[in-house]
């Protein structure tokens, strides 16, 4: 199954980092009331203690180690800031954490991106975390980041991905105008789809990856007919809910035959058809910068799908911002590259302002650097 995931990651933008709660039907959703807080230490923020009935919550689950949740939390934050004057109290709740003495370096490091409330998780007699056990297992969520809202009378009102949580869904909870029956009988309608789609995909998983390796050698062999034929194998046993997205292993097609033109019409569409997804734009970006001597047509893609996505992210992401000044150097723009790499260096992480210096000290030193996309 992972070979399967793998090649279709970039059909699968909304795919959250996989956290270990077990599978179990859920018994926590829409329109039930929400679980007690069972916080361990408070690293940010006044304590909330039980949720109070002037107030709306949402309780946010993430981790240091989760590379979604680092694009959510920005997010997050302006959701902060913009509600908390109107009744809105914002919780993110650490989870599932290697090491938890990186939470407080890494509040300090995001700085303004994140000034909300931070607890982290009670693992007194429970290794997961008793907030992983009654509110993500519970609800059978199995991937972070994850977002609950409780309203103003400790019911759940919304649980999703943070990125996909709309302005209007808050101020119709805050206003009292939600739905909250509809919301429950499609929330629940929608979850149990997705349990139905995840059983049939457990079932085919031996299928999937023998058909996986079948077209990743055909690749490798340069049978592009039985890559294209394996492709509508693998289409033909997915679920009809996934086959768009086999879709991305037509790209691979495409950047292995060397055929950037094509390419680029590819991952122009697809960045069209996800505008509001910064981590999906460089990644169709990176696709075409490091494929082999792409055109002139697959470096202006890369170019505008990278500006697109640091636009989306507010010039705030430094992995967005090395894949544009890439697209900037081998566009001939060496100047700019430099700058922006810079920038980027300023605004990155420890354990990756070296790998971007190599890449900056490459610029300057007019070579194009490996074409490895930093993680």
């Amino acid at each position: 199954m992972a070979l399967i995931l793998a090649v279709t990651a970039l059909a699968l933008p909304r795919a959250g980092a996989a956290t270990a709660t077990e599978e179990s039907t859920p018994k926590l959703g829409v329109g039930d009331p929400a679980p007690k807080l069972q916080n361990g230490r408070w690293a940010q923020g006044t304590p909330v203690t039980e949720f109070a009935n002037d107030k709306t919550y949402l309780v946010e689950f993430w981790a240091t180690w989760c590379g979604p949740c680092r694009f959510s939390i920005p997010h997050l934050n302006e959701i902060h800031n913009k509600y908390k004057d109107k009744g809105l109290v914002v919780i993110g709740q650490d989870c599932l954490e290697q090491d938890e003495s990186l939470v407080d370096p890494f509040i300090k490091k995001m700085g303004d991106n994140m000034t909300y409330r931070v607890a982290l998780d009670d693992k007194k007699g429970s290794e997961p975390g008793k907030m992983v056990e009654t509110w993500m297992a519970a609800a059978g969520r199995r991937g972070i980041p994850t977002a609950f809202i409780v309203n103003n009378e400790g019911k759940i009102a919304w649980i999703g991905h943070p990125m996909e949580l709309k302005d209007e869904v808050i101020d119709q909870i805050l206003d009292g105008k939600y739905d909250l029956k509809k919301a429950a009988t499609d929330y629940a309608t929608a979850k149990a789809a997705q349990d139905k789609e995840e059983k049939e995909m457990q079932a085919i998983q031996g299928e999937l990856t023998k058909l996986s390796a079948a077209f990743n050698q055909h690749l490798k062999d340069k049978e592009w007919d039985q890559a294209e034929e394996a492709i509508k194998q693998i289409e033909n046993t997915l679920p009809e809910s996934r086959r768009p997205g086999a879709s991305s292993l037509h790209f691979r097609v495409l950047l292995a035959k060397g055929d950037s033109d094509g390419a680029a019409k590819y991952a122009t569409d697809q960045s069209d058809a996800h505008k509001d997804n910064p981590g999906f734009q460089t990644s169709l970006a990176w696709a075409l910068l490091t494929s082999k001597d792409p055109s002139e047509k697959a470096l202006d893609a890369a170019e505008k799908i990278a500006s697109r996505a640091n636009d989306a992210s507010e010039g705030k992401n430094p992995m967005i911002m090395n894949a544009l000044a890439r697209a900037w150097f081998m566009q001939g723009k060496k100047d700019q590259a430099i700058e922006l790499q810079t920038k980027a260096i300023q605004l990155a992480e420890i354990d990756t302002k070296d790998e971007l210096q190599k890449t900056l000290d490459s610029y300057k030193a007019d070579k194009l650097p490996n074409k490895q996309a930093p993680q």
